[in-house]
């Protein structure tokens, strides 16, 4: 007994036995953050069929969650400028681990694993040197901080992992800003934004900017197809009056950039929130919670147009897109609606 006692002892401490999956906790389909009715903060699993199964509790209010790829574990990122993150095990409820953005960094909110799961990639801002970074942390350390590569730009908000598994896209939003004046945006006549892909050392494999009438188009969150297609979402820094679209895709093989002129900064109030892509990688759903607008897209035709308050989640399942609101509603493909006491915040993450 001894040496059984021993033997489970070591193994917790080398962290070696076995952890949950995420067949266990119910096997949720999406992640979302969101506001309990008591005004606290939560991390939550939602079913295909939008129910919850799983809530857990955050310090303060998250914005995305990157899922582990194989156990049930989830890091939740505070919202910019946070400088914390929460790894969380979603069978218990237990803080495994916590990130804290070195000195001179805060986080965006977004992150992405490696295709093993030994690797996490996290979005952050240099702030006094007004660049943009990624973070590597070493998750079978406990997520040891490895160091940081470039982000190939400014602001860099989404980051996606690539189908090859080998490479990462980066929303680098092109918008300068510094803790000490909040979240005022500081260079908009100057702002620059891309999509950048490196691999996994950092090395820039691909930039691609849009053409100067877009200086003001801050691509902000991604969506990658199976096919390797990356579909961005933007967000208008200049004067509503103009309609220039804010959804594009990004067909790296055929090196096309196509612009959806229905997803417009006057039909969206120049603002879109998320984005997703079917498994196909023929249909595209993008949100604003400013118009209350959720539009589908099959190629570059709308295909549907859904009002909703404050909607801005989105993620794809086998049969359409699921969608969260701020108001507490998952909306199902099919148009059924689930209420729940949570406000649901901006992302919907599929697992």
């Amino acid at each position: 007994m001894a040496n059984r006692r021993s033997f489970i002892a070591g193994m917790f401490a080398a962290g070696a036995l076995p952890r949950a999956t995420w067949a266990q906790v119910g096997s949720p389909a999406f992640l979302s953050a969101g506001m309990a009715p008591d005004g606290t903060f939560v991390l939550c699993g939602l079913s295909r069929d939008g129910q919850i199964t799983f809530q857990r509790s955050l310090p303060a209010r998250g914005h995305a969650a990157a899922a582990h790829p194989v156990r049930a574990e989830a890091v939740a990122f505070a919202r910019r400028p946070g400088t914390f993150a929460i790894v969380l095990d979603c069978a218990t409820g237990t803080q495994t681990a916590q990130l804290d953005a070195p000195y001179g960094r805060h986080f965006y909110g977004h992150g992405a694993f490696s295709p093993d799961g030994d690797l996490l990639f996290t979005t952050e801002n240099d702030f006094d040197a007004g660049r943009g970074v990624i973070g590597v942390w070493d998750v079978s350390d406990g997520y040891r901080r490895l160091g940081e590569v470039g982000s190939g730009g400014v602001g860099p908000h989404d980051i996606k992992l690539m189908p090859d598994g080998a490479s990462l896209v980066i929303a680098n939003g092109g918008i300068e800003t510094h803790p000490e004046t909040g979240r005022t945006k500081l260079n908009i006549p100057t702002m620059r934004p891309n999509l950048s892909y490196i691999d996994f050392d950092g090395q820039l494999l691909d930039q691609i900017e849009l053409d100067p009438a877009h200086r003001k188009n801050s691509i902000r969150h991604l969506a990658v197809s199976a096919q390797g297609s990356v579909v961005f979402a933007m967000q208008w820094q200049g004067d509503l009056t103009e309609d220039l679209p804010l959804l594009g895709v990004h067909n790296s093989t055929a090196g096309t950039v196509d612009l959806v002129g229905d997803a417009s900064v006057q039909t969206m109030n120049g603002y879109l929130g998320s984005v997703a892509v079917s498994r196909n990688g023929a249909q595209i759903a993008t949100t604003s919670p400013r118009s209350g607008t959720l539009q589908i897209f099959e190629g570059p035709t709308l295909r549907s147009e859904t009002r909703l308050r404050d909607i801005c989640g989105v993620a794809a399942t086998d049969t359409g897109f699921y969608a969260t609101t701020g108001t507490g509603l998952a909306v199902a493909p099919s148009g059924q609606r689930v209420a729940h006491p949570v406000a649901w915040d901006n992302h919907l993450v599929p697992i």
